[in-house]
């Protein structure tokens, strides 16, 4: 998979059943070369337009599945951004 499929599907809190958004970017290790985190822009944010005041790490632990459209992450309530 490329980043730019992976930037097109929807990140889906099983916890809580809401979207977090799209992935803007993914964060990896430099060393094994292997993916630590996807990084989702925060509340009011769009395409990486009109400032942006956070972003959301998702580390790939909470990756539970990811499908043709959408990535199944667990995420606890607290650590979850609000939109």
């Amino acid at each position: 998979m490329r980043l730019c499929e992976l930037r097109q599907k929807e990140i889906i809190n099983i916890r809580t059943c809401r979207s977090l958004g799209c992935p803007i970017d993914l964060e990896f290790d430099e060393r094994s070369g292997k993916i630590t985190a996807l990084i989702v822009p925060g509340p009011g944010r769009f395409c990486c337009f009109w400032g942006r005041e956070s972003e959301f790490i998702i580390p790939w632990s909470s990756v539970r599945q990811i499908g043709e459209d959408i990535i199944l992450v667990e995420l606890p309530e607290e650590k979850c951004p609000h939109r």
